[in-house]
């Protein structure tokens, strides 16, 4: 059988030289982040399969990505059905800014169940 795979000797013992392939380096954001956790912390067999497999990083890339689609469609509809008007901006930005809050952690419960905790 021939294999490829290099050792190191570290002490008494050849450990494999592993090594990842080249990955790109673009930064992981929040949805991604919180996707990477949630495996690690309640699907840690997918997570090693993944991380082994190198399919880790770009399935956190896609979520990211995804959950940053999502969050910018959802938002104008879930304001205007909240009432955050651009009058209501211009007479009482406290109300508009509370109501945007709202908004915005309504789109995040969402996208926390259907990307990031699935």
């Amino acid at each position: 059988m021939n294999n490829p795979m290099t050792y190191i000797q570290n002490g008494d013992y050849l450990i494999p030289d592993l090594k990842l392939s080249q990955q790109p380096e673009k930064p992981l954001g929040k949805y991604g982040r919180m996707r990477k956790t949630y495996l690690k912390e309640h699907r840690p067999i997918l997570y090693n399969q993944m991380l082994l497999s190198e399919k880790l990083y770009p399935h956190l890339i896609e979520i990211d990505e995804t959950a940053q689609n999502r969050l910018e469609q959802m938002m104008p509809q879930l304001a205007k059905e909240a009432g955050a008007t651009e009058e209501l901006k211009a007479s009482d930005p406290m109300k508009w800014v509370g109501l945007m809050n709202t908004c915005k952690a309504q789109a995040e419960e969402i996208l926390m169940a259907e990307l990031i905790n699935s």
